[in-house]
């Protein structure tokens, strides 16, 4: 029997709450995930706290979730599902806290933001709660190749294969979508592979890297030399190198809480204010291929 999870409801503060447009979280489970990701931040805070337990993760009273989302104030902005740990990990099969917590998002006519690596979220008794005026949609993925995936091991998560079917499917079913890129770690990247998914969202998190993630996950981090907040980031003009790769969308959003970095990309990121991208609202989209003009890049080296 899994232990019962608490403290499911948080409003972020600090750095990321400052810069986030969508500070509040809801997560269905906690203290552990059972996709146990190296890279993952929420896994760096807990584990040194013997408070990360990936094989029994715990799990939210659904009946204190229809107190709280019944108590919440009309007019909030999308609450966060998934912030700290996956809403639709295994486990959401067998106790279905995040379908009955829909419901209740649902009848309250309250937005979110989920953001999964899992493709449960595609299932059809998940399309069939899914309100298309609530739902935002982002499903994360690091590589694009099932067997490069295996081999590197660094996340106990479905496929890449199957995660790109479901952005598939939440799209031709008309949900706001995106592919997540979270953390974008050039070395596991196909951008061809990314291109060629049909969705016309995308939204890119670089990797952050403190001692917990030197630790756990094997690749050269020389060239995160950025210190901020407790993480080393690459620089704000290699990270537009590597976005400049990328092509294929309609729009692409950078997700970005360094300051330096942050400023730059509030400026060019479609919707200025909401580095999510959600579709509220009326902005302007980026170019299918996202280039900075040379004058600008020799000015950030």
């Amino acid at each position: 029997m899994s232990k019962e999870f608490k403290s499911f409801y948080k409003e972020v503060k600090g750095n990321e709450g400052s810069k986030c447009h969508y500070p509040t979280r809801l997560d269905t489970y906690g203290c552990g995930c059972q996709h146990d990701c190296k890279y993952c931040y929420a896994k760096s805070l807990l584990d040194f706290r013997n408070l990360w337990d990936f094989q029994n993760p715990a799990v939210a009273d659904i009946e204190k979730i229809r107190k709280k989302i019944a108590r919440l104030p009309s007019g909030m902005p999308a609450i966060r599902l998934g912030g700290m740990t996956d809403c639709f990990q295994p486990l959401e099969l067998e106790h279905r806290v995040t379908f009955h917590t829909l419901w209740e998002l649902k009848k309250k006519q309250q937005p979110y933001l989920i953001v999964t690596k899992s493709d449960i979220v595609a299932y059809e008794e998940y399309l069939d709660v899914m309100d298309k005026d609530l739902a935002h949609i982002q499903v994360t993925i690091t590589c694009f190749d099932d067997a490069l995936y295996h081999k590197l091991a660094y996340e106990k998560a479905v496929p890449p294969s199957k995660r790109i079917k479901a952005v598939e499917k939440l799209y031709d079913s008309g949900f706001d979508v995106q592919v997540r890129l979270s953390p974008f770690i050039p070395e596991f990247v196909d951008y061809d592979r990314l291109a060629n998914i049909r969705c016309d969202k995308l939204i890119v998190e670089f990797l952050r890297v403190n001692t917990w993630i030197r630790k756990w996950f094997d690749l050269d981090f020389s060239q995160y030399t950025v210190k901020h907040g407790g993480y080393t980031h690459l620089p704000l003009a290699r990270k537009i190198e590597l976005l400049d790769k990328i092509y294929g969308f309609k729009e692409i959003s950078v997700c970005e809480d360094e300051d330096t970095a942050y400023e730059y990309w509030q400026k060019h990121n479609p919707n200025s204010n909401d580095c999510c991208n959600l579709r509220v609202g009326t902005y302007d989209v980026m170019p299918k291929k996202n280039t900075i003009e040379k004058k600008q890049l020799r000015r950030l080296f």
